[in-house]
C-alpha cells in the first residue's frame, strides 16, 4: 500500500522515535552540555554544547522532545521558547569564535506559542536566529529527524546541508493547523498534508534538502554509525570549501528557481 503524506506525518511524530539527545549520545564523544542564553533562563527544550564527532571538536545543538509524558512535559513537548533559541544562537557564535563545525538535530512541532513566549521576543529571537546563521563562517549541517514545523525549526536550519530522515517532515504550518485554517476542519489534515508537500522526498525534489537518510535501521547502532560517518566526512568537505557564506547564500536564493 503506498503511504502518504499524513502516514509521514503521523510517523514523524511516533513517540517510540529517536529524539536529539539519542543521537547526541550515540554519535559523539565527549558531549559537554551548556546551559542558558545569558539573558532570561535555561530552555530544556533545546540541548547544546561541546563534543567530538570523530575526534573533530564541533558544536551541537538538539530540540529535545523526551521520550515519556513526563520528560515529555518537561521539556515543553519539544517546543522551544526564545531563551531556547537564544541558547542555540549564542552556542553558534561561541562554535565560530573557536572555529568549531555545527551540527543541529531538528524535531519540533512549532516555537512555544505562549503568551510569555511573545512576551520575550519569539519572534525577534528566531529572525536573529535566521540572519546570524546565514553568515557564520564555519560549516552548518542540519538533520531534521522528526518533525519540521515552521520558523521553530527553521531557526536551526539555515544550514549549508539540509539531511532529512525518510519519515521526517518539513513544513510552513502543521497539517491539521493549515486544515483548520483553509476548510475550518482540523479532520482534512491529510488532505492538507499531501497539498503541503512536507515529506522528505518533497523537500529533496524541490532542493529544500540534500539527502534523504533510510530509517532501515533506525535507532540501531549500524544506523548511528552510518551517520556519524557521513556527518564526519560531509564535515570535512564543508572545512575545506572555499567561498562557504557565499555558496550557502546561493543555496537559499535557489528555491523556487524551478517552479518559476
Amino acid at each position: 500500500m503506498n503511504r502518504t503524506a499524513y502516514d509521514s506525518v503521523k510517523t514523524a511524530r511516533g513517540n517510540d522515535r529517536p529524539t536529539g539527545l539519542d543521537y547526541i549520545k550515540e554519535i559523539f564523544s565527549e558531549f559537554f552540555e551548556l546551559h542558558g542564553d545569558r539573558r532570561f533562563a535555561d530552555d530544556p527544550a533545546v540541548v547544546g554544547g561541546i563534543a567530538r564527532l570523530s575526534g573533530r571538536p564541533v558544536t551541537v545543538i538538539a530540540i529535545e522532545k523526551g521520550h515519556t509524558v513526563k520528560e515529555r512535559a518537561a521539556r515543553f513537548f519539544g517546543a522551544p521558547g526564545p531563551e531556547g533559541y537564544r541558547k542555540a544562537l549564542r552556542l553558534m557564535k561561541q562554535a565560530e569564535k573557536f572555529g568549531r563545525p555545527v551540527i543541529c538535530f531538528v524535531d519540533t512541532s512549532g516555537a512555544y506559542c505562549g503568551v510569555g513566549a511573545e512576551e520575550r521576543g519569539q519572534g525577534q529571537a528566531i529572525a536573529e536566529n535566521l540572519m546570524t546563521m546565514m553568515g557564520l563562517s564555519v560549516p552548518v549541517i542540519a538533520v531534521l529527524i522528526g518533525e519540521g514545523g515552521s520558523g521553530g525549526a527553521l531557526a536551526l536550519a539555515v544550514a549549508d546541508r539540509v539531511w532529512m530522515l525518510e519519515n521526517a517532515i518539513y513544513s510552513v504550518i502543521s497539517p491539521e493547523g493549515c486544515a483548520s485554517i483553509l476548510w475550518k476542519d482540523a479532520g482534512k489534515a491529510g488532505e492538507a498534508a499531501a497539498c503541503l508537500k512536507l515529506t522528505a522526498q518533497d523537500a529533496k525534489a524541490f532542493g529544500f534538502a540534500e539527502e534523504i537518510i533510510s530509517e532501515e535501521q533506525l535507532g540501531q547502532q549500524p544506523f548511528y554509525a552510518e551517520l556519524r560517518r557521513k556527518l564526519a566526512e560531509e564535515t570535512e568537505i564543508l572545512l575545506n570549501t572555499p567561498d562557504l557564506k557565499e555558496k550557502r547564500y546561493e543555496r537559499f536564493r535557489a528555491f523556487g528557481r524551478s517552479s518559476l
